[in-house]
């Protein structure tokens, strides 16, 4: 099978380029948030990392030194969503 019939095969499941009701439901309640909040987030949790390790607690320094990345991940979701709308095709919907 090559790239082309990957391709048609692709088209053909979802031929509108449809979101989901899933995902469009979660879009729709994500949005409401402020996106300042997932920022916030970030660096509350990189201050809380660092003071963390300061206190020479290492394993727990750096299982929540890994949580701004994703928070700022579902900070940037949440942009787009404000932006874009859960699908350009459903707009009014």
């Amino acid at each position: 099978m090559d790239a082309q019939d990957l391709k048609n095969k692709a088209d053909r499941i979802n031929p509108e380029h449809r979101e989901g009701p899933v995902a469009r439901t979660i879009e729709e309640y994500t949005a409401k948030l402020p996106s300042d909040w997932f920022l916030w987030a970030a660096l509350g949790s990189m201050a809380i990392s660092a003071t963390l390790k300061v206190m020479k607690k290492d394993d727990e320094a750096l299982f929540v030194g890994q949580w701004p990345a994703p928070f700022l991940l579902l900070g940037l979701y949440n942009k787009l969503v404000k932006v874009e709308g859960s699908d350009k095709y459903d707009k009014g919907k």
